[in-house]
């Protein structure tokens, strides 16, 4: 059977936290990280996706499940094929992560990733000024603040951003990724 291979095993890289974790650029360095060892990644940012993919989606819990299950399903996808899907969202609801672990994990690996960089942080931080806002009132059900997230119990690796460089946390993340076997 010449010119027959066997087909390299996908990979699913979810990472979850609150918003201004540190979710994207951590997604960006792995991404980076990963194509320098030759591997196929795509990259699947929550902003992005929901601005091409889910933008007749709202913010409720169901329209948020949603959009989360619609990135798992095209991150499925990629793995089922043998490539590297990364996403970065904030997916604050366990019973939808679940959803998108059992899916991914039927179309290759799949590792859940909790970007726990603490609330005070994240408001510190807060890059697109949702924060301001939520405690201002003015921007309703927003993550965190007057909407829950649900922290996961079922992390397969937590990375707090507030004093790590997004270099150094995609580097433990790929030192993971070698130690069990996932990247072969």
């Amino acid at each position: 059977m010449r010119g027959l291979m066997t087909p390299r095993r996908g990979l699913i890289v979810f990472l979850t936290g609150l918003p201004g974790a540190g979710k994207s650029t951590l997604a960006r360095a792995l991404r980076k990280r990963l194509a320098q060892a030759g591997r196929t990644v795509t990259l699947l940012d929550g902003d992005e996706v929901r601005t091409l993919l889910s933008s007749d989606l709202g913010y409720s819990r169901p329209d948020r499940d949603l959009n989360v299950l619609r990135i798992g399903y095209v991150a499925a996808e990629i793995a089922r094929h043998g490539g590297i899907a990364i996403c970065a969202q904030i997916a604050p609801y366990a019973a939808a992560r679940a959803e998108v672990r059992r899916r991914g994990s039927a179309a290759g690996r799949f590792l859940l990733l909790y970007v726990s960089t603490p609330i005070e942080v994240c408001e510190r931080r807060d890059p697109k000024g949702h924060y301001a806002r939520a405690r201002a009132g003015i921007l309703p059900e927003f993550t965190g603040v007057s909407d829950p997230y649900e922290a996961p119990l079922d992390a397969d690796l937590s990375i707090d951003l507030q004093d790590c460089a997004p270099e150094a946390a995609a580097e433990q993340v790929v030192s993971r990724l070698q130690r069990e076997g996932l990247l072969d």
